[in-house]
């Protein structure tokens, strides 16, 4: 039951496939501070940091499960939504090339919801028949983490399931909404002093507003466009890639020392990464970025516990 995994990002597909008892066996990511975090928590047995333009298919072992979180800035509503017109989202047709040579029985795909309404339409039926004429049998379903994922951010994400066998493909059902247990305070421990950085001080552009509208200790508050913004229902939103590029995109709590950003550590809880999970040799800026661009691992894990009882059914 082995996984290559294309964009791997910091391994948060991978970890969901781990921790159900798959073997991840090959893995690609480019940016390079990704490949670090990855290789902190994963070690560089099977880590190919480089271009997936430059890999050529026939050098990926063999494996069961294709696993990719492709670029979604393309696609997002937070972004310019260019699609394929970007480079990035012309990416997707590397996923192509390589399922034509290596023709796995499962593949999974993970991108922003909006990738169904993009360009009405089209970029999706793009995607979707592109895996079709490889002789895939194709499931989606956009999946909520605080609902999937039992961890208190909203983070809507289209999770793709195409199939070589349509009898699989049709055994296949998705997780069912759990009731979440998990709450913001069980993250974010506000008796505990983090470092300065993190605080706003009287140098801040926006710490009249902030020290104004940041009263509540129980929740959790983000800056936009419109301005501070409190999210009442103690619930983070979701977390994005540019917290790294506009720091003050990184939600805000208030605790018992001042008014401060979460930590890239709390980011990677409200993904569900284990306490363990940790960021060594990059800047503050690349984990924040990185943890924006990751996935709710609690939220792959079920699914890939779906894609296990598929194989334990009957081999392939």
């Amino acid at each position: 039951m082995k996984v290559a995994s294309l964009f791997s990002g910091i391994g948060g597909i991978d970890l969901g496939f781990k921790n159900v008892g798959f073997d991840v066996v090959w893995a690609n990511e480019f940016d390079h501070g990704a490949a670090t975090t990855y290789r902190t928590n994963f070690g560089d047995d099977y880590l190919v940091e480089a271009d997936i333009k430059t890999v050529e298919a026939d050098s990926i072992p063999d494996f069961d499960v294709l696993a990719a979180g492709f670029p979604c800035q393309p696609f997002s509503i937070a972004g310019r939504k260019k699609g394929f017109d970007d480079p990035r989202g012309n990416l997707f047709f590397e996923i192509v090339r390589i399922l034509e040579t290596k023709r796995p029985p499962i593949v999974f795909l993970e991108n922003v919801p909006n990738l169904m309404e993009h360009d009405e339409g089209r970029t999706f039926n793009i995607i979707h028949n592109a895996l079709v004429e490889l002789g895939y049998y194709i499931r989606y379903k956009v999946l909520d983490a605080k609902d999937y994922g039992n961890v208190p951010q909203q983070r809507r994400r289209i999770f793709i399931l195409a199939f070589l066998n349509l009898e699989k493909c049709q055994q296949f059902t998705y997780p069912e909404p759990i009731k979440r247990t998990v709450q913001l305070n069980d993250i974010i421990d506000r008796r505990i002093k983090h470092d300065d950085c993190y605080y706003y001080t009287a140098n801040s552009f926006y710490y009249d507003d902030l020290q104004r509208i940041v009263t509540d200790k129980y929740s959790l508050y983000k800056i936009e466009d419109r301005g501070v913004v409190e999210r009442k229902n103690y619930i983070c939103p979701t977390l994005t890639a540019n917290m790294g590029t506009y720091p003050d995109r990184v939600p805000i709590v208030r605790d018992d020392f001042g008014i401060r950003k979460i930590t890239p550590m709390e980011c990677l809880a409200l993904q569900g990464f284990p306490k363990e999970f940790k960021f060594k040799g990059i800047s503050l800026n690349s984990a924040y970025k990185q943890c924006g661009n990751t996935v709710c691992v609690p939220v792959v894990e079920r699914i890939a516990r779906e894609i296990m009882k598929v194989f334990l059914e009957t081999k392939l």
